[in-house]
């Protein structure tokens, strides 16, 4: 189907002003982009980048700081849908210290689904893993699979010695 070129030209203007009113009324309040002057070690204290910004090109808010909030945030504290950091908190958490729906953290993991050094969660897989599910070397929940685990089905003392310990450091805190 052939057109002709006015005929073109006109609905290529429809289509820019279809677009730009969209981008008034629908994405007007919903993007956020704030970034500190001050930088750190040539990284701003803090970039916070939330929903799309069209104008940029970018349909996910991208947040790069010390403290860093968007729906993807790297930082040494980041927040956002996808976080990566030493402490992370998100939807997906990467980093050191990871929270979050799914969190994977090299030290601590906790979450719905947790894999970290120490993790905590629904599902937990670690060295020292607390869950409903539980994998680690030494395991607590109701289901917990690991050299030495307190479950439903087993309780190691070498797992009681050591839970009985932590608890007791943690109460002696307060």
């Amino acid at each position: 189907m052939t057109r002709d070129p006015a005929e073109l030209e006109q609905r290529v203007t429809e289509l820019e002003s279809r677009l730009a009113a969209l981008q008034r009324t629908r994405l007007r309040g919903r993007t956020i982009r704030k970034r500190s002057d001050r930088l750190i070690f040539g990284v701003p204290l803090y970039d916070i980048a939330c929903g799309p910004d069209l104008g940029r090109g970018e349909f996910v808010g991208r947040a790069r700081g010390i403290v860093a909030i968007g729906d993807e945030a790297l930082g040494v504290f980041a927040l956002g849908g996808l976080a990566r950091g030493l402490f992370a908190f998100g939807g997906l958490a990467l980093g050191g210290f990871a929270f979050g729906g799914c969190s994977i953290g090299l030290l601590l993991a906790v979450g719905g689904a947790a894999v970290g050094g120490i993790a905590i969660g629904g599902a937990a897989v670690g060295v020292i893993a607390v869950g409903g599910a539980a994998v680690g070397y030494l395991a607590v929940g109701g289901g917990a699979f690991g050299r030495f685990v307190i479950s439903a089905a087993e309780r190691s003392p070498e797992a009681i010695e050591f839970f009985q310990r932590v608890w007791e450091t943690l109460r002696g805190l307060r």
